[in-house]
């Protein structure tokens, strides 16, 4: 299906791929994901993988609308003990990616030996350093598409005539241009559920998603997670969201995604299942 090159070790996907989330973040707009210490993440990592999560993935920075963000040493500073006991219990064959708009961060986290991508909610748009930073580190990189910051995202919803589906594959294939001039080779696409996003917008989105997987040719992640676009639309708490998700979930795959973040692995992994059969199935024959 896909490859993706983590260090100099080629893995090859033959099916959709599990993002696991832990979120150090006291300021998760989920609260199942919120402000994790690190002896239970070290925990959740383990209970995550044995899930059949393909990548864990440890962020410190509330990306919730209007979140507040913190500075780059607070951010490490949560980060860094959290990381270090994942990767301790997870061991160096694991999978694990570093949830940062920071290049600082971002070095930090991968040149310690804690972390194996780096997951840029603001698709190297709030650090210019970002971009050089992980071509020098070589390491994959998920770009996604936001606007502003996270306590200003949702001023920037305006996309023009052209609607957000057309507006967002060329901001993110502008910036996939950069990446590629600068050397990155392994390059995740995520159109930014949620990001500067109406909940309309993030419906047309989703329903554009082939157009994704096609124009830049590259891995796309899905990030729908128990996100308002669920909520505000049934009405419900994030708390109560984990149905109506594998439901995205599942009509994320149906449309080419290859990677889903998600805070509930094993229900994830059953979606997945559930694609990968349907999908291998062979059609019977028309009956006349």
């Amino acid at each position: 299906m896909f490859s993706i090159c983590y260090r100099g070790r080629i893995v090859e996907y033959n099916r959709p791929v599990v993002m696991g989330i832990i979120n150090a973040s006291p300021d998760s707009f989920y609260a199942g994901a919120r402000g994790v210490v690190p002896a239970d993440a070290a925990h959740m990592a383990l209970r995550m993988l044995e899930q059949g999560a393909d990548i864990i993935d440890i962020g410190a920075c509330s990306t919730r609308p209007g979140a507040e963000v913190p500075d780059a040493a607070e951010e490490w500073g949560r980060l860094r003990p959290v990381l270090e006991q994942v990767r301790y219990a997870v061991g160096a064959e694991a999978v694990v990616s570093v949830d940062t708009f920071r290049a600082s961060v971002a070095r930090s986290a991968v040149e310690t030996g804690m972390a194996d991508m780096v997951n840029d909610v603001a698709g190297a748009m709030l650090d210019p350093e970002m971009i050089d930073t992980v071509a020098d580190l070589r390491v994959p990189y998920v770009l996604t598409h936001m606007r502003g910051t996270p306590a200003t995202m949702q001023h920037f919803t305006e996309y023009g005539p052209d609607g957000v589906a057309a507006v967002v594959l060329r901001e993110l294939a502008a910036t996939l241009d950069r990446l590629t001039l600068a050397g990155v080779a392994d390059v995740v696409v995520d159109p930014g559920f949620g990001f500067a996003k109406t909940m309309e917008q993030n419906y047309a989105l989703l329903a554009a998603l082939p157009a994704f997987v096609e124009a830049l040719g590259r891995p796309v992640l899905a990030g729908l997670s128990r996100k308002s676009m669920i909520t505000r639309l049934l009405g419900i708490p994030a708390e109560d969201a984990l149905p109506a998700t594998a439901a995205l979930n599942m009509a994320a795959l149906e449309r080419g995604a290859s990677i889903l973040r998600v805070h509930d692995v094993a229900e994830a992994v059953q979606v997945v299942k559930m694609f990968d059969t349907l999908k291998n199935t062979s059609v019977c024959p028309t009956l006349e």
